[in-house]
């Protein structure tokens, strides 16, 4: 499949985003047959991340598919900034067309100060922020998960620490390789080249 078939996976990254968040998921995503990755933000400008690392979008908000097939939010600095909401018509147009989204790290604040946390089984970086943060937007406590990344229906959530465990589960949600493929990914890259070859052997 040549690159112009592959499903577009959108990703929200914004001012001072946390690259190491999108590192694992993006690279996955594009050594697929079926999925090629795509960069959104606010302006057509380049954007620099938390490590220095400078990204030229794709797509503005303003110019994004009609069609595109997973949305994933990448966190850092910015997501509690006016600019933000920006992002809420893409975050509206991919609840109501039930495509697989991801959120991560600050990310997941911004979901939950949208009231989009209140339905679903979730995690953040901690529950006491996300609270002050959401204020009465967020009425979900009983179903927050002290886990690395949780799954519910089409939507991951994941803390900033858990960009492995992240796209682990973007990548079952979205049957981006077998299973079986998707565990060893994981395992080579959580327990290291010698320990993951012991536990395959």
């Amino acid at each position: 499949m040549n690159q112009s078939e592959k499903k577009e996976i959108l990703f929200v990254v914004l001012e001072e985003f946390a690259d190491w968040e999108m590192s694992y998921v993006a690279a996955f995503l594009n050594n697929t047959d079926k999925y090629i990755t795509k960069i959104v933000s606010v302006s057509e400008g380049v954007i620099k991340s938390i490590g220095g690392i400078r990204v030229l979008p794709d797509y503005t908000f303003r110019n994004i598919p009609e069609i595109f097939y997973g949305l994933i939010l990448i966190g850092g600095n910015s997501w509690r900034k006016p600019l933000n909401n920006n992002v809420i018509p893409i975050m509206e147009k991919a609840l109501s067309m039930d495509i697989p989204i991801g959120a991560i790290c600050d990310a997941t604040v911004f979901m939950g100060a949208n009231g989009w946390l209140n339905d679903i089984k979730h995690t953040s970086n901690d529950l006491k922020d996300l609270k002050t943060y959401a204020k009465d937007n967020y009425r979900n406590e009983i179903n927050y998960v002290l886990e690395q990344a949780v799954s519910d229906g089409k939507i991951v959530t994941a803390n900033g620490t858990a960009s492995l465990e992240f796209a682990k589960e973007i990548l079952e949600l979205l049957e981006a390789y077998p299973k079986e493929y998707i565990n060893q990914l994981y395992n080579f890259h959580k327990l290291g080249y010698y320990e993951a070859a012991k536990a395959n052997s």
